[in-house]
């Protein structure tokens, strides 16, 4: 059987034996009919919150938070939208920040991109900028008595505005909401506080997980100190459609949107899989090898222990080469020595959660990727290159014998299943 397996800018297609193979997809959601109505009506009649009308006194300095060039959300028609209900804020009164978290600075162009060229010359448009101490606020500490910093232009707006969207999240339950604000525009102490060894490993800091999480409770605490902010939140379908639009209190309306996405993204199986195919639902989530843990994170939901896992994740920015994660990874023999170094008292490193998850995913299943990278690239970062996916199945499937299956997540991590 043919399966089209989300990858890139496109789909790759697979060809996995007939009765042996399980497809496991979100349930289908419906685009909304007119987005933008949809989303200006939200503004109108939020969730838990006074309209956002209502928040605009005269000389009002507003700050528009957005999600960065690795996140779906549909900026270049949100954005436009939400600047249009503005119309009546004065252009030198409003800021749009880019929730980098600990991310590169995106360029002129993707900036361009991302928001429209009309949107980025006409307004002061800002990358976050974790590392700078005169950009940052002070809210109090992290559990772990660690700074809480925030970018000072949202901390010091009259207004904000929290952009994104609401997708499973492999450590922080899901995305969207308080996430907007913390990591989103954290400083990256404060981020790497939060993602801590003991945080990481954590049972409750997973998909589909945020009461209990100490990850996102966290977060959510961190962001409400910063003061009241408005959240404008969508849904997405797999052709990037919005499907639901969730305005008005940062955590009310978030609380809604989880549910709604949660519906359609739970998938329940009944037994392990010997072999799970995944991917990083494309583009963008699939630019690099940081973001490919959460397919792998999918994938290990349901894997069997023992297993294997199968990625498909362009990649088309590397891993990034020379990033904080490559670095990690390269400076040690193998995932098993990557978890040795981060139970090391003391020992802490910039973007570590990525390669913590990754090395207790392997400690489970084999873990294979198909991607753009250089196969030194791959295996530099313990992982096995693989040029067909068709045959990987087949190969894996034959070592686990005759009644051995393989489950296909088509979307990767928009999808979570689960072991009833």
């Amino acid at each position: 059987m043919n399966v089209n397996l989300a990858y890139g800018q496109g789909h790759l297609t697979v060809d996995l034996p007939d009765g042996r193979t399980t497809i496991i997809e979100p349930a289908p959601k419906v685009a909304l009919q007119n987005e933008k109505e949809s989303v200006l009506n939200a503004l109108d009649h939020p969730i838990g919150a006074r309209p956002l009308r209502e928040w605009l006194t005269p000389g009002a300095r507003v700050c528009i938070a957005f999600t960065d060039h690795t996140r779906a959300t549909p900026n270049h028609r949100l954005i436009p939208w939400l600047l249009e209900y503005l119309k009546d804020v004065p252009v030198e009164n409003i800021t749009l920040l880019d929730q980098l978290g600990t991310h590169r600075p995106n360029t002129q162009a993707e900036l361009e991109k991302l928001l429209t060229p009309e949107v980025v010359h006409k307004y002061r448009v800002l990358n976050h900028e974790a590392e700078n101490p005169a950009a940052l606020v002070q809210f109090g500490t992290t559990r772990d008595g660690t700074p809480a910093l925030i970018n000072r232009h949202v901390a010091e707006a009259d207004v904000r505005i929290i952009t994104g969207f609401i997708e499973p999240h492999f450590f922080a339950g899901f995305s969207g909401g308080p996430k907007g604000i913390m990591p989103g525009l954290a400083g990256l102490q404060t981020t790497m506080s939060n993602h801590g060894e003991r945080n990481i490993g954590d049972p409750k800091s997973a998909f589909g997980i945020t009461i209990g999480n100490p990850m996102w409770e966290e977060m959510r605490d961190i962001a409400l100190r910063v003061g009241p902010s408005f959240l404008l939140n969508v849904s997405l379908n797999e052709d990037r459609e919005i499907t639901g639009v969730f305005a008005g209190d940062l955590l009310e309306a978030h609380k809604v949107g989880i549910e709604f996405v949660r519906k359609s993204a739970m998938q329940k199986v009944k037994t392990p899989f010997e072999v799970v195919v995944t991917t990083n639902s494309g583009y963008p989530l699939d630019l690099n090898l940081y973001q490919g843990v959460k397919g792998m994170s999918a994938a290990a939901r349901i894997v069997q222990e023992g297993g294997t896992i199968i990625l498909a994740c362009e990649c088309r920015e590397g891993v990034p080469s020379g990033s904080p994660l490559d670095k990690l990874l390269r400076s040690a023999k193998s995932s098993e020595e990557i978890l040795a170094m981060l139970a090391t008292p003391g020992f802490v490193r910039p973007e570590q959660w990525q390669a913590q998850i990754q090395a207790l995913i392997q400690r489970r299943a084999k873990v294979l990727v198909y991607s753009s990278l250089s196969d030194e690239t791959i295996r530099a970062a313990h992982l096995k290159p693989c040029h067909d996916i068709s045959a990987a199945v087949r190969e894996a499937l034959s070592g686990y014998g005759p009644e051995a299956q393989v489950a296909v997540l088509p979307q990767g991590p928009l999808t979570i299943p689960y072991l009833a």
